[in-house]
């Protein structure tokens, strides 16, 4: 029992205790199948794949229950009956299903066996979050005990492996690729100073290149990780100063990325990035009839389109039109999806309530559901945006902080919705926890510091202050979806996503 109490036990130990927390919502709700669209088509592709079709979607097999939703176009392609080559989603998370599906089979059971693989990944960004906040602040073992306890119980963290979606997987990479940096980063000074432990070649080079191969498949899985990629490089270059290793970043993560942007220009004839899906985004994130985020039916306009490179390029001639025919919306829409990416976690878990997934539940119970899912984000969220201003910038703090301009940023120029932000939740909770445990006692000493570290309050308090005024707006606007939602029949409301 001393041994596993023992301070060295704590990663397995938290990770033992979010694997079980995950466990329960999979087992409840076991018979559970899939809702959203996104859900289907990964489905439909790790299917094709497991069967040994290729990465295909809208199979004969599957036009039965596609079709009643969705007018397909198939005059535009060739069609084969074992489904549509496709490029319109990134690889690996479909790849990820159909290993499981060849284990498991393609059976109506296969979705438990999903989450319970899904469940375990979610467990180990506790772990994980406890490892990468030990590396940002190494004599802060508590708070970094704290953030893993945050991620353990985060309630849309626990819920998550139940949805058939990229994010179980880029979760993992994102913490994982970050991690390698960091070892990186310390592997290099320890053999500097002659003090390796693997050998003069891996010391040297060897978490650099597991760092790009961890950023090339996050890129498979999520292709706006191509951002932080590009970022990553630069921070090798100009913060380690290490030239010759940002060209191995580089060429692993382009040794991993460049063979399916080959399989793709080859289906296609010409150039194709690693996925086809930036003109339907560019589509929704500037419809006129949209606020920038996916919207309902906007998001069918031109999914009747089966030819990926076609619909691609509809969607960005018809974005090009959008912008000229008002310019002076492009920045409203930047700031509303802000709004989005940094909303209240409330959007699935209404879509899901009122299509009658879970039956009618009493407003009371209800109410507290919704705060059980809003509140954490809006505590991890303030707490973390008041410990900005006791940051010590230094190499690591500065490769997280590459990673939230990266990642964000993309989004705000596109398309964002408030699922979006789960994957720098870790690394709030590691900013919150901070604060917690000592941050907020440090307020006092950092206003008199310096005049730089008053404006560093200021701008951190104005953030907070936007961040508020941001949830309190998206209540106000949807106060009477909200009023029907509590109501005596919220359940049966029937709100599109």
């Amino acid at each position: 029992m001393s041994w596993w109490m023992s301070p060295k036990t704590f990663p397995l130990r938290i990770f033992l205790i979010a694997l079980v927390v995950r466990l329960v919502p999979v087992l409840i709700m076991r018979n559970v199948g899939i809702g959203l669209d996104d859900m289907y088509q990964y489905d439909m592709l790790a299917r094709s794949i497991a069967s040994g079709n290729g990465y295909r979607w809208y199979a004969e097999t599957d036009l039965p229950t596609v079709l009643p939703y969705l007018k397909l176009d198939l005059s535009s392609v060739n069609y084969d009956p074992r489904g549509v080559l496709t490029s319109f989603r990134p690889p690996l998370y479909p790849t990820f299903l159909a290993l499981i599906y060849l284990v498991f089979g393609t059976g109506a059971h296969r979705f438990i066996f999903a989450r319970i693989f899904q469940a375990m990944l979610g467990a180990l960004l506790a772990p994980m979050t406890f490892t990468l906040a030990k590396k940002l602040f190494p004599n802060r073992e508590p708070a970094a005990r704290l953030s893993a306890w945050i991620i353990t119980l985060y309630p849309m963290l626990v819920v998550y492996p139940l949805s058939l979606a990229t994010e179980n997987l880029f979760f993992i990479l994102v913490l994982g690729s970050i991690i390698s940096l960091l070892k990186a980063k310390e592997s290099l000074e320890v053999a500097n100073r002659g003090q390796g432990s693997f050998g003069v070649f891996f010391d040297k080079y060897g978490w650099f290149i597991l760092s790009g191969l961890l950023l090339g498949l996050t890129c498979l899985t999520r292709s706006v990780a191509q951002v932080f990629a590009l970022l990553v490089v630069a921070w090798v270059w100009l913060f380690l100063k290490e030239r010759g290793k940002a060209v191995i970043i580089l060429l692993t993560t382009g040794l991993v990325v460049v063979p399916w942007i080959v399989r793709n220009s080859i289906l296609y004839k010409s150039f194709t990035g690693i996925e086809t899906a930036l003109g339907y985004d560019l589509y929704l994130g500037y419809n006129p009839k949209g606020t920038g985020t996916f919207q309902y039916p906007q998001s069918l306009d031109l999914m009747t389109i089966v030819n990926d490179t076609q619909r691609d390029k509809v969607g960005i001639q018809d974005t090009i039109g959008f912008i000229k025919a008002d310019p002076g919306r492009v920045v409203y829409l930047f700031f509303r999806r802000a709004g989005y990416f940094f909303g209240l976690e409330r959007r699935a878990l209404t879509y899901f309530y009122s299509n009658d997934f879970f039956g009618n539940i009493p407003s009371p119970i209800l109410g507290g559901i919704f705060a059980l899912f809003c509140l954490p984000f809006i505590i991890i969220a303030v707490s973390g945006a008041a410990s900005l201003p006791m940051i010590t910038w230094q190499k690591g703090t500065w490769l997280t902080g590459l990673f939230f301009i990266g990642y964000i940023v993309p989004h705000l120029l596109i398309i964002a919705e408030d699922r979006f932000h789960l994957a720098i939740v870790p690394l709030l909770a590691i900013l919150a926890a901070q604060f917690w445990l000592g941050d907020r006692l440090a307020i006092r000493q950092q206003w008199a510091k310096s005049n730089a570290s008053k404006v560093g309050l200021i701008l951190a308090f104005v953030a907070i202050l936007l961040i508020l005024s941001n949830w309190g707006l998206e209540l106000w606007r949807d106060v009477d979806k909200l009023a029907l939602l509590f109501g005596p029949n919220g359940n049966q409301t029937y709100f599109s996503y």
